[in-house]
């Protein structure tokens, strides 16, 4: 992307300060990304959308996180192997000027914005565009077959299963307000390798996930069903795990349903 666009789209600010509106004077907007947009969207300071291709006369922010997550799961990811819902605000009396489309169901609403005039969206974003959550495409057969020998254990079907559909949650805040990341088998022996002691001080552990930060969502293989467990980085053994869920399948279903959140006290 030229530099000039960057330079046209980043923060500005009057005398230091940037103008401030109230939420009530704002629309929030969902889209649908792929990874090329959500990296030129980066790049800009999370403050503007990229200019529109030749074959792309509409930009088509959506008026729903169900709406937005749909078309990521079921085109961004098939066609690019991830895809991620973005939410922005933009100032009511300027989308005033736009008519809502219904594109299908009752609740399939998005606004059209002709791609000549998005240079003008970007200008009334209020705040920064916010990456909700990310998908991924099905995991293959063979990093699962890689990540159960170095564990010298199976992992259980349901996460299997999952992780082999046609999409899974990879990471993204939760309607709890929770953050939650999700491993690939890969990333988890990953995490396995460096984490190294820890690791040997929780045998029959797989790291499956955590909140992005120090606490790890792991499931105990030595149990069937194997727990879901909280542990932090520094925990010397089992004896300081918090459990999640009773099975995997309990954990799938509440980030499934967005309303997965850690318990940290027994």
């Amino acid at each position: 992307m030229p530099d000039a666009w960057l330079a046209t789209n980043t923060p500005q600010s009057t005398n230091g300060e940037e103008k401030t509106i109230d939420n009530s004077d704002t629309i929030t907007l969902w889209r649908p990304s792929g990874q090329a947009e959500l990296d030129l969207v980066a790049a800009s300071g999370w403050r503007a959308w990229p200019p529109r291709l030749a074959d792309q006369p509409i930009f088509y922010p959506v008026l729903s996180r169900w709406y937005a997550t749909k078309i990521a799961r079921e085109w961004n990811v098939p066609a690019e192997g991830v895809g991620h819902v973005t939410r922005f605000d933009v100032e009511r009396s300027y989308l005033d000027r736009y008519e809502v489309h219904q594109a299908g169901g009752r609740d399939v609403l998005e606004y059209w914005i002709p791609a000549e005039e998005l240079t003008d969206l970007n200008a009334h974003i209020v705040g920064t565009i916010i990456e909700e959550a990310e998908y991924r495409g099905p995991v293959n057969d063979q990093e699962f077959a890689d990540a159960e020998t170095a564990l010298g254990r199976p992992l259980p079907a349901a996460w299997r299963s999952y992780l082999h559909g046609e999409s899974w949650f990879r990471r993204g805040w939760m309607s709890s307000g929770a953050y939650v990341w999700l491993n690939s088998p890969r990333e988890m022996i990953a995490l396995h390798d460096a984490w190294d002691q820890a690791t040997e001080e929780h045998p029959g552990v797989a790291i499956i996930g955590g909140d992005g930060s120090r606490e790890q969502l792991v499931l105990d293989l030595r149990s069937d069903p194997a727990p879901v467990l909280l542990v932090d980085i520094a925990s010397s053994g089992w004896e300081d795990a918090i459990r999640q869920a009773d099975d995997v399948r309990q954990l799938i279903d509440r980030i499934e349903a967005g309303v997965f959140e850690f318990h940290r006290e027994d």
